[in-house]
């Protein structure tokens, strides 16, 4: 299943890291937030945004790409700025 970012956690590099994700409209959501603060010091900044803005996953939010996805976690800007041009319509 991927993540709030959409990255699917089975592939993502930082699993080992965060131990795995969910999507933002998962009633654990804030649950998870909250875990990833105490294990790492922070929560995952695409969790958060994604729960705050109650979509399940970042690329199906209005806002994306936002200040939230250029902190380049789990995307390169290139690649951000790629998906804002097909918004864009250029």
């Amino acid at each position: 299943m991927p993540a709030a970012c959409g990255i699917a956690c089975e592939v993502c590099g930082f699993k080992d890291m965060c131990g795995g994700c969910m999507p933002g409209t998962d009633p654990k959501a804030p649950e998870r937030l909250e875990k990833l603060k105490q294990m790492l010091g922070m929560p995952c900044p695409m969790l958060e945004c994604a729960v705050k803005n109650k979509v399940d996953h970042c690329l199906r939010c209005e806002k994306f790409p936002c200040d939230t996805a250029y902190l380049e976690i789990p995307y390169s800007k290139k690649v951000l700025d790629i998906f804002k041009m097909f918004k864009e319509g250029k």
